[in-house]
């Protein structure tokens, strides 16, 4: 019998815990295992968060919420190679949401997954963790994470990776970050361009793309291009364009291109190697609008050198320009004529332009398309500059009204460069007067009015250049236009303010418009203006001149000095001189003013306008209060410069304007609505006429002087002692006059005992009439004196010798008559004494 043995069995170890199989069906709780100390938990819990990750952007949220990513950035580092890829994993899905995002870089999470682009790692690892860092670089601050820990390096050495979706992440973060120009540097250095072109030959379109894109922006650096163009760049670049299957590449290849074409090395070695017959061809075959625009934009890149436009002219772009002006689509239309503007600094270009180019951007000035129509301006601006005919073909194609229209577009640039195709227009007399004749004034009001400094001064111009045209100024004037044009010269900026200046300058022509600028302050700006040595400008003394001299009233009383060029007409008045910031005022309002004990203010008028019929027998009818009518402002008569030498034809027309100025009758006066104008000054009018008739005749300029300094003398009290001046009760008459007339305004015919200013005031307008040259200057203590220049008489001995003319003092108090020599001792005591 045999003997039967019992086996024991071994029972396990009592601290071993038995495998357990866990089924989850809820994402918190596959979080919570997140945490477990076991590889294979934390890896499955991995890889079921990222299916779960996959599905949609909201479980992205979902985890965010279970707090999914703090254990999940550990993981990331995990010494485990599967539970390290299948964390990496997780991000590269969950980083494409904008919260996670933030919270990854909260975290700092750049370094740890740079960490994992080590060539050692696993090509999953690399994927996702280059797909996470892509995600990032789209922010700015994770920009600046990756570059400051190093992130270039490791990118640009995947660039060569096996696996495309390694390639197409690497190359995407790549273009993210080098949209800063730190990383731009960077990755020069780092040799970046010979993996770039050599995805230019991947299988895989979205590579190619994104390889070009990245090229497109670091090729905007010098550097970058010369490094380009020495690996044979524009070569792969020119066989994508030639390649039809690349079709959907041409656009970004023709950016980079462009780029290229801004250095003239490489646009010489294109020109030699023919690749540029190439490019043009290339684009006047194809109908694909990007393309136009990016081949157009090239264009326009390369021709910001002035060598380039000249090999760029050689081969006629222009043509090809032309013909894309044509084309339907509103982005290529703003490429072309960006284009055009550059090419046009070449002057054979600007030539070949004119013809066909002009009426096309024309056209384009009426487009809906704001951009559009600012692109052809600037063109068109550019093709006017200097160029007459083209000038010309821009009126022929019926270019004014749109130009005008476009003086009110929405942006800047358009209103500004249409005033400057208008100003460019005004050269020309004939297109200057059709350009006044659509209401170019009135249009230029709205730029005035505008705060952009370069519309400012372009408009400014706009109106010097048209302003030289009376009726201009008039348009002006009644579109309140003005106003805005004196505030233009308070400006800080400089070309703003000189060209204000000058269009003040310009616009002072008339008497009309600088008595309203010097209303609306014009002239204490300019008096500012010329006091700083930071803001005159060669203008700004020049405006003040013009401005004055075409307000006389207003001149001598600041300046207390009327040249001989300087002649008083009819609404000339004198109210003394006026200190610095007090208001000036005008005569409408002087003569409205309450009587006072201060001077009186002496005007001359002796042609007045709308008035009552005067009867010529009964002169004393024609009282002040009879002739004094209120509205709105002043004008004066005509000028009348009498001539000596004209004899008796002279003495009947001056009695045939004294019949037309006593007789005129108005059918109908309207008192309501006709200008203020002052009293008619009958006296004046006599004293003149006299003057005319009694020293016109009379044979040298010498002897008319003095005859009208003893007229002017007899007609003012005659000669005055000088130990008797203060006896010559001057003021009282004065004061009875305005007593009599109830009005602070005198008439200087009324003045029958007036003194040195009253006197000199008179020569000046007698003589001014009459054709005697002469000054009038004011001194103190009421003192005022004539200025004359005459030639004497040639030395004994030396007949026929013509001297210099010799500046004279002329006495109209003491001995009138008397001629004392400029600077002489006797001179001085006249001023003075």
């Amino acid at each position: 019998m045999g003997k039967k043995v019992k086996k024991e069995v071994e029972s396990p170890p009592k601290d071993v815990f038995d495998p357990l199989l866990i089924e989850s069906k809820t994402a918190a709780t596959a979080v919570l295992m997140l945490s477990s100390p076991e590889e294979e938990v934390l890896a499955k819990a991995c890889d079921a968060i990222y299916k779960f990750a996959s599905k949609g952007d909201e479980n992205k949220v979902t985890l965010l919420g279970l707090g999914a990513v703090e254990p999940l950035y550990k993981l990331i580092s995990h010494e485990d190679p599967v539970v390290r890829r299948n964390a990496v994993m997780v991000f590269g899905i969950m980083a494409s949401n904008h919260d996670v995002r933030k919270l990854l870089r909260e975290l700092d999470v750049t370094n740890s997954l740079i960490s994992r682009l080590a060539p050692e790692e696993d090509v999953v690892i690399h994927e996702f963790a280059t797909l996470c860092l892509a995600h990032m670089a789209a922010e700015y601050t994770s920009k600046v994470q990756i570059f400051e820990h190093g992130g270039l390096e490791p990118l640009i050495r995947l660039l060569g990776s096996p696996d495309p979706d390694v390639k197409k992440n690497s190359v995407e973060c790549i273009y993210l970050l080098v949209q800063d120009f730190q990383s731009r540097a960077a990755v020069r250095e780092l040799n970046v361009i010979p993996p770039l072109l050599e995805l230019l030959k991947s299988e895989y379109p979205v590579i190619q793309l994104l390889a070009l894109k990245t090229l497109e922006v670091i090729s905007n650096d010098r550097e970058t291009r010369i490094i380009l163009t020495e690996h044979q760049g524009l070569d792969y670049l020119l066989k994508i364009l030639e390649t039809k299957e690349f079709s959907d590449l041409h656009v970004e290849a023709l950016a980079v291109v462009g780029n290229c074409l801004e250095d003239v090395d490489t646009m010489q070695s294109i020109q030699r190697t023919g690749g540029l017959k190439k490019l043009l061809s290339f684009i006047g075959v194809s109908a694909v609008p990007d393309v136009q625009k990016n081949a157009a934009k090239a264009i326009a890149k390369a021709a910001y050198d002035s060598d380039n436009r000249k090999i760029l002219n050689e081969y006629e772009v222009e043509k090809c320009l032309i013909n894309l002006l044509g084309n339907d689509d509103d982005g290529v239309k703003v490429a072309t004529s960006q284009a055009i503007s550059a090419m046009c600094e070449n002057l054979a270009s600007k030539r070949a332009f004119g013809p066909q180019g002009i009426p096309q951007l024309v056209q384009l000035l009426s487009s809906d398309n704001e951009e559009v129509k600012e692109a052809a301006v600037i063109a068109l601006a550019n093709l006017t500059a200097a160029s007459p005919s083209n000038a010309s073909t821009v009126a022929e194609a019926e270019g004014i009204e749109p130009l005008i229209n476009t003086l009110s577009a929405q942006r800047d640039g358009a209103v500004a460069n249409a005033a400057t195709v208008l100003t460019n227009m005004a050269t020309q007399e004939p297109f200057r007067l059709n350009i006044l004749s659509h209401g170019i004034m009135s249009a230029l009001v709205g730029p005035l009015r505008s705060t952009n400094s370069q519309v400012q001064s372009k408009a400014a111009f706009t109106v010097a250049a048209f302003g030289c045209d009376a009726d201009a100024r008039t348009e002006l004037r009644n579109a309140s236009g003005l106003e805005p044009l004196v505030e233009l010269l308070r400006s800080k900026n400089e070309e703003v303010r000189r060209n204000a200046c000058w269009a003040v300058t310009v616009c002072s022509s008339d008497e009309l418009t600088a008595v309203e600028l010097c209303r609306l302050g014009a002239l204490e700006i300019l008096e500012e203006i010329n006091l700083s040595t930071g803001h005159k400008n060669n203008f700004s003394e020049g405006a003040l001149e013009k401005l004055l001299d075409n307000n006389l009233s207003q001149k001598y009383s600041r300046m207390g000095y009327l040249s001989s060029s300087n002649i008083i007409t009819d609404g000339f008045y004198d109210c003394g001189q006026v200190q610095p910031g007090v208001k000036f005022l005008s005569l409408e309002e002087l003569s409205k003013q309450e009587l006072t004990d201060r001077r009186a203010v002496i005007f001359i008028n002796v042609k007045p306008q709308n008035i009552v019929p005067v009867v010529e027998e009964k002169p004393q009818d024609t009282s002040y209060e009879q002739t004094n009518l209120s509205s709105s402002s002043l004008r004066r008569g005509s000028r009348e410069k009498a001539r000596k030498g004209k004899g008796k034809k002279e003495e009947e027309k001056v009695k045939e304007d004294d019949v037309q100025i006593t007789s005129e009758v108005h059918d109908e006066v309207n008192l309501e609505n006709s200008c203020w104008l002052p009293p008619a000054d009958f006296v004046l009018l006599d004293y003149i006429n006299d003057a005319s008739k009694t020293i016109l005749p009379l044979t040298t300029t010498w002897k008319q002087v003095v005859a009208l300094a003893q007229f002017v003398a007899d007609k003012m009290g005659g000669p005055i002692q000088r130990d008797k001046l203060h006896d010559f009760s001057w003021e009282l008459h004065i004061s009875e006059i305005e007593f009599e007339l109830k009005c602070n305004a005198v008439p200087i015919g009324k003045v029958k005992k007036g003194t040195f200013y009253h006197r000199a005031l008179l020569f000046k307008v007698i003589a001014d009439r009459i054709g005697i040259s002469c000054s009038l200057v004011r001194g103190e203590y009421n003192r005022a004196w004539n200025e004359v220049k005459l030639v004497d008489d040639s030395p004994q001995g030396i007949p026929g010798l013509l001297l210099p003319p010799q500046e004279y003092i002329v006495d109209l108090m003491f001995d009138p008559g008397y001629l004392m020599k400029q600077g002489s001792a006797e001179a001085d005591r006249y001023k003075c004494i």
